[in-house]
This record gives structure tokens, sequence and C-alpha cells, in this order.
């Protein structure tokens, strides 16, 4: 390795010229062997010391064998081990001033910039100006607008909000109303009742069961994994089912309640409705303060961040909600006190058919979302099947690609040693002719070819990766959808075709 690097650089101080950077990687080429360059340098009468030394060396001129250009041509450093013949020497180019004159003409200084260039400079930076003022301008006259635009936009905001507060004021009012006269009616009415206790009772154990079989069959499912738990038409009617079973239990927990805190329960809703009338005459205050704020008000200040603290518990429709659930529970409440007898009868046998229909509406979207997972499950195969097949055609696609890059290999080591063998012509052979000019297109045009089929080969591997993620993603899918249909087929239907619905709440 020594004596190799020691080769190199002694090449390097002589042949300067030379612009081959090949490693000595070609195979020795058998024929005669090439006569060693003959003739002496002559030293000129003339120097310039201040201009580089560039001359040419006199040789005598031998016909060569016929043979390829190899690296026999070359110094030492670059002939593999191993080989016979003696590598010719070139002149120095550089160094070789002295010696002969003429060449130094040759070597003259030149200008860096021609005045075209110099033209198409200046004519860059005057269109770089007015491109520049062109959208200083631009952006003035967009400033201008937009502060116009804000300043409508801010008062058209204000005015909203002024006008959003004001139906706000009137939608309290109207409910403070309401509240007031219910309050006034339910405070003038006030009885006892006592009846259908046992009935009352019996129903609510009767809700357990199916209470707790709705349950389970939502805890089953949250066994579900990755995308399969999702919010299906089952889960919406198991939890509308443990809803409606909650509900009815609550209704007849009401009824049997009202049979001894009668009194409790009005007087319960005689307090909801004072408080919330409380509520909404401070809110009143509150919001009649803050429609009469504009910008010339005194107290008002910067509050930084307070539009992002959100106190809000309730919103508009929940709080109209509230309001009128709190005077239909009043109205309720002073309606029980002479009709509680028939509503219980009612209630009773209206819970019953609820109870039966959601149960039935449960069962029907288990069967109708078993159906379409196993489908979604046969689909996913499929695809499945389809992506390893496309991994398989693009693995060999991708060899194909590496195959035609290899290729170019010999190609391109053609045309560049070409090149550089061709840079070894002497004196005034050392023309850019119609050979040089194609073999430096063919160079160019390998590397563009090699560089197009590197692109096309990182879109393919970039593709084959993406591929792979798809289907690990689809194997997880499938994976997750079996886990789903067993749950939903066998955990579920198995506990809700065994329970007796037709038996629940009977006299």
């Amino acid at each position: 390795m020594s004596t190799k690097f020691e080769q190199t650089v002694m090449y390097s101080q002589l042949q300067p010229w030379s612009m081959a950077g090949a490693p000595p990687c070609m195979e020795p080429v058998s024929g005669p062997s090439v006569p060693p360059r003959v003739g002496t340098s002559y030293q000129t009468t003339h120097p310039h010391p201040w201009r580089p030394t560039l001359s040419y060396e006199m040789i005598e001129v031998k016909n060569l064998p016929e043979q390829p250009v190899t690296n026999q041509l070359v110094k030492p450093c670059f002939a593999p081990s191993g080989m016979t013949t003696e590598p010719l020497t070139f002149p120095n180019l550089v160094t070789g001033f002295l010696r002969n004159p003429q060449h130094g003409a040759r070597a003259a200084l030149y200008t860096r910039y021609t005045s075209g260039e110099w033209n198409n400079n200046n004519l860059t930076k005057y269109a770089e100006s007015n491109i520049n003022r062109n959208q200083s301008e631009r952006i003035r006259n967009d400033a201008v607008r937009l502060m116009r635009e804000t300043d409508e936009k801010t008062s058209q905001g204000q005015r909203d909000a002024g006008r959003r507060l004001g139906e706000r004021i009137t939608d309290v009012t109207f409910w403070r109303n309401e509240l007031n006269t219910e309050l006034e009616k339910l405070i003038s009415e006030s009885s006892a009742f006592t009846e259908l206790k046992r009935k009352c009772g019996k129903a609510m154990l009767d809700l357990e069961a199916p209470l707790h079989i709705a349950q389970e069959c939502l805890y089953h499912r949250e066994g579900r994994a990755g995308v399969e738990k999702v919010h299906d038409s089952v889960e919406k009617a198991l939890l509308l089912e443990i809803d409606n079973l909650r509900n009815s239990r609550q209704r007849l927990q009401d009824l049997h309640e009202k049979i001894t805190r009668q009194a409790n329960d009005c007087r319960a809703a005689q307090h909801l409705l004072e408080e919330d009338v409380t509520h909404k005459e401070s809110t009143l205050g509150i919001d009649s303060v803050c429609h009469q704020l504009n910008n010339y008000s005194r107290g008002i200040a910067y509050y930084g961040g307070i539009e992002k603290y959100d106190p809000t518990v309730s919103t508009q429709e929940s709080w109209a909600e509230a309001s009128s659930q709190r005077v239909s529970r009043s109205q309720a409440e002073r309606a029980k006190l002479s009709q509680l007898r028939s509503d219980a009868e009612t209630t009773v046998n209206a819970i019953a058919t609820s109870v039966w229909d959601h149960w039935s509406n449960t069962n029907n979207a288990l069967d109708r979302r078993a159906q379409e997972m196993a489908e979604s499950k046969n689909k996913i195969q499929l695809h499945l099947h389809k992506v390893q097949q496309e991994l398989f055609d693009l693995e060999k696609h991708i060899f194909l690609l590496q195959k035609a890059i290899q290729d170019k290999a010999n190609p391109l080591k053609v045309a560049q040693t070409r090149l550089e063998s061709r840079s070894h012509r002497e004196g005034g052979e050392l023309c850019k002719d119609y050979a040089q000019l194609r073999l430096i297109q063919e160079v160019q045009d390998i590397k563009d070819v090699v560089n197009s089929l590197h692109t096309k080969l990182q879109e393919a591997e970039a593709q084959h990766q993406s591929l792979l993620k798809t289907r690990s993603t689809l194997e997880g899918d499938l994976r997750n959808k079996v886990n789903a249909l067993f749950i939903d087929r066998e955990k579920c239907m198995g506990l809700r075709r065994s329970f007796p619905v037709n038996n629940m709440i009977k006299y």
C-alpha cells in the first residue's frame, strides 16, 4: 500500500495536467511493449518569470503497435502489479514554459465575465428593484385595506354581541316569568297520597336482569382493539337500552317514592324553582350592565386571556332544557296529586313495552353488525392477498432497477476511459473534435440515465416500505376484526339469547 501511495504522489507531481482520477483497477493487457519516450527538452532563451511556466516537451514520434488503449500508456503508479511493459511518460504542460515559449501564449490571463453577463447582471438588478417596489406598494395597499376591514369587522362584531346580549336578556326574562308563575302554583297546592307500593317494587326488581345483561355486553365490547372500537349501531342500541332501563327504573323509583315522599318531592321542586329564579335575577342584572357598556364606558379594562377561560357549565339548549325540566317537574308534581293512581298503571305497561322494544332492537343490531364485520373481514383478507402479491412484484421490479443501474457501470467506464486516454494527445492533436464532444455527451447521458434510474429506485423502495406498512396495518385490522366478531357473536349474543325477556314485568 505504501509503494502504491508513493507512486501516486510521484505521478501527481510529474503529471499535474492529468485530470484522470480513476483508480488503478484495469487489468493488464497482453501484447508488444510500447517504446519509451525519446528526445530531450531544451531551454528557452527568453524566460518570463512573472507568468506561469507552461511548455511542451519535444519527443520523437514512433508508431505504436495496434492494440487497445489501456493503462500501459500512463505512469507506473497506475499500472497494475505484474505488468511487464514500460508505460509512456507524457510532457509536463504546466511547468514547461521555460522550454517552449510558444505555448506560453495559451496561458494568457483572461477575464472572468463577458459583456453579456455584465449586461444580464444589470438587467437582473433592475428587475429585482422593480419587483421589490411593486411588492412594497402592494403591501401598503393591503395594509390600508386590512385596517379598514378590521375596523368594520370590530364594529360589526360589537353590534352583533350587543344584539345577542339583548336576545339573551329576553330569553332569561321569559324563563324567569315562567318559573315565577309555576312557583306560585306549586306553593298553592300540596297534598299527600299513598298507593301502588308493591307493584312498583316488583317492577324495579324485574328491570335489574336486562340492565345487567346490557352492561355486560358493553363491557365485553370494550375488549375490541384498534379501529374496531367503533361507536356502531350495536353500541348505540346498547346505550339506548341501558339509558331506557335506567330511566324506566328511575321512573318506577320516583313513582315508588312519591307514595311516601310526595311532600318532600314538592318541596324539592319548589327549592329548584326558587334557586333558578334567584340565578336568573342575578343573570339579568349582569347581562343588563353588559348590554349597556360601550367603548366610552367607565370601568372597562384589559383582562388578558379571559377569552380562553371557559367557566360555562351548559349550552343554550341545555340551559333552556334545564329550566324547562324544572317547570315540567313542578307541573308533574302537581299532576301526581290527583292522577297518581292512573299514571302508575300506565307507566308500568309503557316500561314493559319499551324494554322489550329496545331488547329486540339491540339483538337485531348485533346480527347486522356481525354480518358487516364478517363481510369486512373477507374484504380485508382479499386486500391483504393483493398487497402481498404487489410486494412480490415490486421486489422483482426493484431488483431489475438495481440490475439496470449496475449495467450502466461498464459503458460509463468505457466513455470516461476514452476521455482520459484522449487527454494524453500531444500538441495540436488536443482538439475538441466531434469524437471528444460525443464522448462528453455520452458520459453526461449515462449519468442522467443513472440518476433517473436511482430516482425511480428510490420511489420503488419508498413504495415498498409503504406496502409493508399497509400489509402490517391490514394484518392488525384483520386480527382486530376477528376478535370483535367473536365478541359480538359468541359473548354478547350468547348472553342475550338465554335471557327470557317475555317473562319480564308480570303481576
